[in-house]
């Protein structure tokens, strides 16, 4: 097994995901980012986000030698890790000489027109282009538009350091094990070596490895998070279509999913799809498509049916609780069950839940929330997310006063809260399953009406 020097710069879901994996399959990893008090807890094994497995990983990486923690990007590039801080363990990844691999795994988030901002990305790559060895690789592992690569390599102003689109697959709550066991790898270059370079990093993993030019590699992530968007907005609009036609919108999506063409994956209606990718990845097509002067209804209609999705939720609760999908909400208690985006993750961007909590904090509505990865803020310490609900630290606490339970994540311990407790505390019975996971039987049993998705 051969050992490479990588740079990782950025130590988010994706870049601690892909510096933690690399050091586990043998390769010296330096990672860095701009935020030190994050890189003195990484280096005492201490990590942030929620993802099962990864913690484990950055232990063993830290212990074997082979993983470290910088602060800043030049340092990981010419792999010079800096003394331990006072009190943190010693850092054991030894100066083997600059890196090899660079990869940049930086936000690229939203700007105000809905474009992928790339000020962080622009910003580091300014950095380190003095630092780079000749014949290093610089990669973006960033979700980033279709001429990107193209222009770093202006930015970078060097021929001597080949720049690689390696787009990322990794889902929140399954990072390590969409690393580890991929369904394919996209490396995207215009020249061999450099795609050669990248490519053999994932050898062992037998993956199917598409080698391509960099603008079709970078267009592989948009049209995939897009097409999974587009997916997950249809069975949205055939749930509502059930509802209206008297179909169970699950026998429906287990006949058409056993088609091996449609697939299971991606047909469970929700409350919308969010995240930090779908909306920011959709949006930034779109303009893309818009800048190119290419019609795309296709996207724009599953966006707006996204954003639909919410509002129907909310008349869905509106009807549950008064009747009518016009009755007021004024004061109306509601109790939620979930706030992240999805379950498996502590991860608030973008999440449908607040999506819904907005709209029904706008008609008057009174939220009590409760999420297992949410914790109660301090007085005075709520965050900008959470200002619509009052967040508490056990799922029986949204119930008091409550005259409707609302599931808006599909967390699996949901399903076995004590329902009947919950009936002897709320207003009313009524429950409002935005996911389809709860047994109706149960809720039933307990005395509850269940009003659910794509059902009569």
């Amino acid at each position: 097994m051969f050992e490479r020097r990588i740079a990782v710069i950025g130590t988010g879901y994706v870049g601690l995901t892909t510096g933690a994996c690399l050091a586990a399959l043998g390769h010296t990893v330096l990672c860095a980012d701009v935020d030190a008090a994050k890189m003195e807890r990484l280096r005492a094994g201490t990590v942030d986000i929620l993802e099962p497995g990864l913690p484990d990983l950055v232990a063993e990486g830290i212990a074997s030698g082979r993983l470290g923690f910088v602060p800043d990007a030049v340092s990981a590039v010419r792999g010079c890790p800096p003394d331990s801080p006072p009190g943190s363990p010693p850092d054991r990844t030894e100066h083997r000489g600059p890196a090899e691999v660079v990869f940049l795994c930086l936000p690229t988030p939203m700007d105000p027109s809905g474009r992928a901002d790339l000020c962080a990305l622009h910003s580091v790559v300014r950095q380190i282009r003095g630092e780079l060895d000749a014949g290093s690789v610089l990669v973006t592992k960033s979700t980033v538009p279709v001429g990107t690569v193209a222009r770093i390599r202006i930015l970078l102003g060097r021929d001597d350091v080949p720049v690689v689109s390696n787009p990322e697959f990794l889902r929140e709550g399954s990072a390590v094990r969409d690393f580890m066991h991929p369904d394919r790898i996209v490396v995207g270059c215009d020249t061999q070596y450099g795609a050669e370079r990248v490519s053999a990093l994932y050898a062992r993993f037998g993956a199917p490895t598409v080698l391509t030019d960099a603008a079709s590699a970078e267009m592989v992530k948009y049209a995939a998070n897009c097409f999974l968007a587009m997916k997950l907005s249809y069975v949205n609009a055939l749930a509502e279509l059930c509802e209206h036609l008297g179909a169970n919108i699950g026998d429906v999506t287990e006949g058409i999913g056993y088609d091996h063409r449609i697939g299971q994956a991606y047909l469970k209606p929700g409350p919308g799809w969010g995240g930090s990718c779908l909306p920011k990845d959709a949006l930034a097509l779109l303009r893309m498509a818009e800048a190119s002067d290419c019609t795309f209804d296709l996207l724009r209609a599953t966006i707006a049916t996204n954003d639909r999705q919410k509002e129907r939720i909310v008349d869905k609760i509106r009807f549950a609780v008064t009747g009518s999908r016009s009755g007021s909400l004024a004061r109306v208690r509601l109790g939620l069950l979930g706030l992240t985006f999805k379950a498996g993750t502590g991860d608030l961007r973008d999440s449908p839940a607040l999506g819904v909590a907005a709209l029904l904090r706008r008609a008057g509505a009174e939220l009590v929330g409760y999420d297992p990865t949410v914790a109660v803020p301090p007085t005075g310490a709520t965050p900008p997310q959470l200002s619509d609900v009052r967040v508490v630290g056990h799922p029986a606490q949204v119930a008091p006063g409550a005259r409707a339970l609302v599931l808006l994540t599909e967390w699996p311990e949901f399903r076995t809260l004590d329902w009947a407790g919950l009936a002897g505390a709320v207003q009313e019975r009524t429950v409002v399953d935005t996911r389809n996971m709860l047994d109706v039987d149960v809720l039933r049993r307990a005395g509850f009406t269940v009003h659910s998705l794509g059902r009569r």
